[in-house]
């Protein structure tokens, strides 16, 4: 009797164990697994991104809690701590300062992190544990300075404003280079007649070309590392009377409001960063690092697995009807 007493309340206990999943975790479906996104500050683009991430979180049966570190490298860390301390299965991550990476580990254990956003240099990254998920900046850059080349093919001299992001912010320094590796490859004399921080802001960009008119300086085109800062250069220009068919202002993102404005004629050209593919590819991400598998098997992932390339697009006024 106390034989079949003990057989019964094993089945029984075998099958409270099953319908439990035995006590573990696995990787979407089951509702257990828990991402944590931190994202640096929330901006349309970072709100395309986080959307698109908990829509395919929804749709992958995962636990998708996000958080606004509010430009705080302070607030970030304690998202951070709060990952480990409630045991999330990884972590992504828009660093407010890429500097601040081995700080992050430090406080995530040993919780997988996919940065995006902002990459940390390649040192920090680590196949199958750190990885980065984003789009190549310095493609942003040269399509950027492809579009000025071709537009200018007739002139051996050119006259460029650069409006930067936050210095030390990766968007910033890749964007930058990729406009100054292509147009200094052209063989063209390039004159850089202003440079400057504006960071994303486009009421900074504004200021700070009123400011670069006063000086009776010349100018070819004005090539900016976000839509934003090119929406306040455009500002800039009408209330000085520019022409802005003589004056080409170049953007990045393809946000609505600088697809509106290549539609009316105000800007030239911007470079479509797909959100909705990274935040998706994100989490794509996160759950073959959560399986303990590299991303190399993912659609733009590098042969090293550390990064995932959500590729740029080229847009101007024959296709900018295709991204509103």
């Amino acid at each position: 009797m106390k034989k079949k007493l003990g057989l019964i309340l094993s089945i029984l206990l075998c099958g409270v164990f099953l319908a439990a999943g035995c006590g573990g975790k696995t990787a979407g479906g089951s509702g257990s697994t828990k991402i944590l996104l931190s994202v640096n500050a929330m901006d349309d683009f970072r709100q395309t991104l986080v959307d698109a991430a908990k829509k395919e979180a929804d749709a992958e049966g995962i636990q998708l809690d996000v958080l606004d570190a509010d430009d705080s490298i302070e607030n970030q860390v304690e998202h951070i701590k709060k990952a480990a301390e409630e045991n999330y299965d990884a972590i992504l991550c828009g660093p407010v300062s890429a500097d601040t990476v081995v700080e992050l580990k430090a406080n995530a254990g040993d919780i997988p992190i996919v940065f995006f956003n902002s990459c940390p240099a390649e040192k920090h990254l680590s196949k199958g544990e750190y990885i980065y998920v984003g789009s190549d900046e310095s493609v942003a850059g040269q399509y950027q300075a492809e579009y000025i080349l071709d537009k200018f093919a007739d002139k051996d001299e050119l006259n460029v404003v650069i409006f930067k992001g936050p210095k030390g912010h990766s968007a910033t320094s890749g964007r930058t280079k990729g406009v100054k590796q292509t147009l200094e490859a052209s063989g063209k004399k390039i004159n850089y007649v202003f440079e400057d921080y504006a960071n994303w802001d486009g009421d900074t960009a504004k200021k700070m070309f009123e400011i670069f008119l006063k000086t009776g300086s010349k100018a070819d085109c004005v090539i900016c590392n976000n839509d934003g800062m090119a929406l306040g250069v455009v500002e800039a220009c009408k209330e000085a009377g520019i022409n802005l068919k003589d004056m080409l202002i170049l953007g990045v993102d393809a946000t609505a409001d600088g697809c509106a404005a290549i539609e009316k004629g105000d800007m030239a050209f911007t470079v479509y960063q797909s959100g909705s593919g990274q935040g998706t590819a994100a989490i794509e991400a996160a759950l073959k690092l959560i399986k303990g598998q590299s991303v190399e098997d993912i659609d733009g992932a590098t042969e090293d697995g550390k990064y995932v390339w959500v590729p740029f697009e080229k847009v101007d006024s024959s296709n900018v009807g295709d991204y509103k």
